[in-house]
């Protein structure tokens, strides 16, 4: 073999070599895009020098400096719309912010519910631009404004949502953000410190100190914005307002350890309590909604009575079921549906589970939690009491539907079907409209349960002008659900037609 062709297969080697350094780092650019590596740290955190050694005085300025720069304030605008009494909705979340957002006249029908500003804030978690928040902050937006401590501004678009852990994930595009690393709520102690990062009130960036007093509390909140609320939130003294929710509670290592999410108040201000989403079940929720597009979550298969029954719910309950009821050991069984995972482990009611994978659990909300960080087809040790013996069992965890596939997060318009497209501008002129989306085909979506027929051009939806695709989508995003009346014409045919059309909420 010559000298020349040693420097070939020399140079072939190193451009092999290079080449596919270069490929996999770009796969798993993909593979983990939203995800922390931990094995390296933020520029914000470049100067942090932690805590004085035991017995010193606390000093939250590390923690408060190195965190502030990666809690943003963001600010939505959703458009004036036309809003039918079926839509009409109270605000879940007025309990605890104050007030409502009813706007509704005294004759009934169809009102205008005006242009609407609103203010919250979030948590970078990543140098590529994703950031936590909560969902009700985002929910029904048609315009997100992220606006980083710098006085920086960028557009947000939505990456997913989860109405029932009230957790969001939305994007702005750039690169070498500051973010937050994430600590792990399970060490969180009763007592220790914390900081709540924030914009309240539509105050620039805002750090309050309180203590943890409660962990794995329950307040009810996300029943009213989801069928299958998960709550087992961190309780805290720090002061927190309107406009904290979806920003960081932090330890005094700087770690994110919550995303603040409600307050507990007769006023709608703060009143001495505030609730933080555990970054342990954040984690595992925004690496679903980056990864799948929707949170895979997995179901043990069990109802269990609730805390603090009082006498007559402790005997209305036994008397249903038949069994003396058992408070303090563990989560009381009162239900095992069949093809849950627990049925197929030989649970029974009655049952009192005490572990999940060897951590204690002593109430629903922190059964809730430890079940909430895995995925349809992980498989968990459980352990239960049955006439006072203990028994551990393995058992693998299923979604909703009863098995352990994958659930993919099909779009409104994939379930809406059909083939839909902006109107021609020659077609809208000649029709004297101002825009609207033309049924190419009906296909096999909800479209086909209407008597829409073929080339319908749709112009609004429940009294709201929409002129294209994209605001169709997002009209239809607002209804969150329900029945919806599209409205529309036929060109060449007189008069408009209007169908209504059935959203079935997945």
């Amino acid at each position: 073999m010559n000298f020349k062709n040693i420097l070939s297969i020399v140079a072939i080697s190193a451009i092999t070599a290079i080449t596919s350094v270069w490929g996999y780092g770009k796969f798993m650019e993909h593979q983990y895009a939203g995800i922390q590596d931990p094995s390296k740290l933020p520029v914000n955190y470049a100067g942090f020098t932690g805590n004085s050694a035991p017995g010193t005085p606390v000093d939250f300025t590390p923690a408060a400096t190195s965190a502030t720069p990666a809690v943003v304030h963001i600010k939505t605008r959703t458009k004036s719309k036309q809003i039918s009494n079926s839509q009409r909705q109270r605000n879940p979340f007025s309990d605890f912010f104050g007030g409502d957002d009813a706007f509704g006249d005294f004759f009934g029908g169809p009102r205008v519910m005006p242009e609407q500003r609103a203010s919250g804030s979030g948590v970078l978690i990543t140098e590529d631009g994703y950031i936590v928040t909560n969902n009700h902050v985002i929910d029904g937006a048609d315009e997100i404004n992220v606006t980083l401590p710098n006085k920086k501004s960028y557009k947000a678009t939505v990456i997913g949502a989860d109405p029932s852990s009230d957790i969001a994930v939305i994007k702005i595009e750039g690169k070498g953000f500051p973010y937050l690393v994430y600590g792990n709520s399970d060490d969180v102690k009763l007592g220790q410190w914390v900081l709540a990062i924030g914009y309240p009130l539509s105050l620039d960036v805002t750090v309050t100190a309180g203590i943890v007093s409660a962990k794995s509390r329950s307040i009810n909140i996300n029943k009213q914005q989801s069928a299958n609320p998960v709550e087992s939130f961190i309780q805290t003294d720090a002061a927190v307002n309107p406009g904290n929710s979806g920003g960081a509670l932090i330890n005094i290592n700087g770690e994110l350890i919550g995303i603040n999410s409600a307050i507990a108040s007769p006023t709608g201000s703060y009143a001495g309590y505030s609730y933080a989403i555990p970054v342990n079940i954040t984690k595992k929720i925004v690496t679903d909604i980056v990864k799948f597009g929707t949170v895979q979550r997995a179901y043990l298969g069990v109802s269990y009575a609730n805390e603090n029954l009082s006498d007559d719910d402790i005997k209305a309950l036994e008397k249903e079921i038949g069994i003396p009821y058992k408070e303090g050991e563990g989560v009381f069984v009162i239900g095992v549906p069949a093809g849950g995972a627990a049925n197929a482990a030989g649970l029974k009611k009655g049952d009192i589970i005490t572990k999940v994978n060897g951590n204690t659990v002593t109430n629903g909300p922190e059964l809730q939690e430890q079940v909430t960080r895995f995925k349809p087809g992980d498989k968990v040790n459980l352990t239960y009491k049955r006439a006072g013996k203990e028994t551990t069992v393995n058992l693998t965890l299923k979604n909703k539907a009863g098995n352990t596939d994958i659930v993919k997060n099909n779009s409104i318009m994939d379930q809406i079907g059909g083939e839909l497209e902006n109107v021609d501008k020659k077609v809208a002129a000649a029709n004297e409209l101002s825009g609207g989306v033309v049924v190419k085909k009906i296909g096999n979506g909800y479209l086909k349960n209407t008597k829409m027929q073929e080339g319908f051009i749709i112009t609004s939806v429940n009294g709201q002008e929409v002129k294209n695709v994209e605001e169709l989508k997002t009209v239809l995003l607002a209804s969150k659900g329900g029945t919806v009346r599209l409205e529309g014409i036929y060109p060449g045919y007189e008069g408009s037609y209007a169908y209504p059309l059935n959203l079935k909420e997945e």
